[in-house]
């Protein structure tokens, strides 16, 4: 893929809050997972694991019992599959390397890897959303995942409704790019 195709593929994609209520795919959410695996990560260590909801149940039980309140999202339940992003930690890489320097790698690596996720939804037609307000412990109960794995991230899936364009507008590349220095915008 060429540079002007992939900048097209992330202009368009945008956090999807309109599902169809269309069943998707495992092989589209594995394709999905598998561009996630292929992402970099601190050492080598990949920490990502995904954990799939796709039952109607389960999916209510996280929007009922699973989400903080004063933010609604009635969206939520429109999505077809939730994906819960988790990390296992590797003690040196996760734990001792953070105490060093201030750095939590696993989130960095997450990032990298959920990313990589929602960029492929978006080339195979999905839309997605991340979910950062969340009560991790419950749904964590919810999933039955062990207490030493850490949820990041929720990531609802779907086909969207909606195909409106992208039109959130971004800051110019000159009020986020410095050279050397912070104060050091670059000369023209």
């Amino acid at each position: 893929m060429e540079y002007k195709n992939f900048l097209q593929l992330v202009s368009k994609r945008k956090s999807c809050r309109n599902y169809d209520d269309e069943e998707v795919p495992d092989s589209l959410l594995e394709k999905c997972i598998e561009a996630a695996r292929l992402s970099p990560s601190a050492c080598n260590k990949q920490p990502w694991r995904f954990v799939i909801v796709k039952e109607k149940n389960t999916r209510i039980k996280i929007f009922k019992k699973g989400l903080l309140p004063f933010l609604p999202m009635p969206w939520f339940m429109k999505a077809p599959v939730i994906i819960a992003l988790c990390a296992a930690t590797e003690f040196t890489t996760h734990k001792f390397a953070p105490m060093l320097s201030g750095i939590d790698y696993k989130l960095i690596d997450l990032g990298i890897a959920g990313e990589h996720f929602v960029l492929a939804a978006e080339s195979l037609g999905l839309g997605t959303c991340w979910i950062g307000w969340f009560k991790e412990k419950k749904v964590k109960k919810i999933l039955d995942i062990p207490k030493n794995i850490k949820i990041a991230s929720l990531i609802t899936v779907g086909y969207p409704v909606d195909n409106e364009p992208n039109t959130k507008e971004k800051l110019p590349l000159d009020k986020v790019t410095f050279y050397e220095k912070w104060n050091q915008q670059r000369e023209k």
